[in-house]
Formats: structure tokens, sequence, C-alpha cells
């Protein structure tokens, strides 16, 4: 199984990518139609914990954030849609404000 990522990639429209980073409205709509998904826009400043959570996915991607034409990547370009630079940035991020588990908590 591929998953949806492979769609991301691979399978969707281009009615459905925003050139920018992430889906167009469009894009989220056929998500909500096709697999019931309740997808929202991007968060990019503040530590909303979506924002958190992509930030923690996202720093562990493998890939390139640019092809072989030096063009971004759309891992690159999520990550912009973001509000962060590149991985690096998201890790730092992600490991400044995720939520520490109660146990190691004392």
């Amino acid at each position: 199984m591929l998953g949806s990522f492979f769609w991301y990639n691979h399978g969707m429209r281009k009615k459905h990518k925003n050139p920018k980073g992430g889906l167009t409205q469009a894009g989220r709509d056929h998500f909500k139609k096709t697999e019931g998904s309740n997808l929202k826009r991007p968060v990019k400043k503040g530590t909303n914990p979506r924002r958190v959570s992509f930030a923690a996915r996202f720093a562990g991607m493998k890939g390139p954030l640019k092809d072989a034409k030096g063009e971004p990547t759309r891992l690159q370009l999520a990550l912009r849609a973001w509000g962060f630079r590149n991985k690096d940035s998201a890790k730092a991020f992600a490991n400044k404000y995720k939520k520490k588990p109660k146990s190691l908590m004392s």
C-alpha cells in the first residue's frame, strides 16, 4: 500500500496542488469527498498543535529539498507553506514545542 503521500506527489491533478506548496481548496475538497478527510489550511505562525505535529512529521521526511533542475520539491514547498525554511528549522521548532509525556515530567 502506497498511501495518500503517493497520491499527493504522483497522482494529484494540477488543480488540486497549490504551486506554493500544499493543497488548494479544490484539493482539500477532493480528499473530503474521496476519503472522508477533513483537511485544513496550513498554519504559518505560532505554536498551534497542528503546526508542531506537521513540523515533527516533515522534519524526518526523506528526500531532497531541490530537484535536479534546482527547483524546490513538493517537500520544500510544503515546509515553506507551514512557515519553515528547511527540515532543520522544522525539527528545532518541533523539539522546542512538542508536549513531553507526563511520565517524563517530574
